[in-house]
């Protein structure tokens, strides 16, 4: 209903109708084919050439409706309109949504009929125009999605959260006793405590936390994102020791192993740079480059 040369592809994927879940009325059909059908009769009612193409993706859900042409002419477009409008109004009556006396419904005849009604019309105060109101309480998603997902912060205040939660850990760490004296002389890296998330938040000056509450998941997705540092199980935050990250389970040919080794640094390592005690890793096994002539 947006212009006359809008074209669309769907991809159907959960069963929902306009008010809520679809509900089911073939059953000689599957759930899946039933509701292909009802999205390619939306299509149709509002006046296009559906078309149906099977996707090369990964997926049971892969049948995908194109609509790229219309059925009728411009100049009907006001009458297309209001039969679009009358099918929206019995998809609600249908649901339970509304029951509008003033127009004249048949509940059973119309609900899978609908288009062997599109003359019939609705009382001038219920017509919606197309582009002003698409349906009532309809809002259209931002031309722009906004990102949430903590992507969008500024690095400084990102290295700045997780420098002050790896201090955080590192600093947590509780003292060691004369029992495990013996072993903390031969692996002396600190791998600092793990707290909670909750813990963790209550550490960050509210300024902080203000800022994470607005992306979604907040400072646990943004501890996720710098993966390179942090390991997030349970509700719980650790500092990551690549010595314990397990090989790829796919035997490389030693050329590969080299060039991942050696070639593909693209980031600087953040425990050489942060930690006290620099890289649980020696350089040529570290898979972050350590200064920036490593860096390709």
């Amino acid at each position: 209903r947006s212009s006359y040369s809008c074209c669309y592809f769907v991809l159907p994927c959960c069963f929902f109708d306009f008010h809520g879940k679809y509900s089911r009325r073939q059953s000689k059909k599957t759930q899946y084919r039933e509701y292909l059908d009802f999205v390619a009769k939306v299509g149709f009612v509002c006046g296009f050439h559906v078309e149906e193409d099977c996707l090369r993706i990964p997926s049971t859900k892969r049948v995908s409706l194109i609509g790229k042409t219309r059925t009728y002419p411009p100049t009907e477009s006001a009458l297309i309109d209001k039969q679009i409008t009358q099918f929206i109004n019995n998809r609600r009556t249908c649901a339970g949504i509304t029951c509008d006396r003033r127009v004249a419904f048949n509940h059973k005849d119309h609900c899978d009929d609908v288009c062997e009604e599109a003359g019939s019309e609705l009382p001038e105060d219920e017509t919606e125009s197309a582009g002003t109101t698409w349906m009532p309480g309809f809002q259209a998603r931002e031309k722009v999605e906004q990102i949430r997902n903590c992507a969008a912060l500024p690095r400084e205040f990102v290295d700045e959260v997780v420098l002050n939660v790896a201090n955080l850990l590192l600093n947590a760490t509780p003292q060691k006793s004369c029992s495990n004296m013996q072993s903390a002389n031969t692996n002396s890296w600190n791998q600092g405590e793990s707290l909670s998330l909750k813990e963790v938040a209550e550490h960050l000056n509210k300024e902080t936390l203000k800022r994470l509450k607005s992306e979604y998941g907040g400072l646990q997705t943004l501890l996720k994102n710098n993966h390179q540092v942090f390991e997030v199980l349970n509700g719980r935050v650790h500092i990551r020791d690549w010595r314990k990250e397990k090989p790829s389970s796919k035997t490389k040919p030693e050329v590969k192993r080299r060039l991942s080794a050696e070639a593909f640094k693209t980031r600087l390592c953040w425990f050489y740079i942060h930690h006290p005690d620099g890289c649980s890793l020696p350089s040529e096994s570290c898979p972050y480059a350590h200064g920036t002539e490593e860096l390709r």
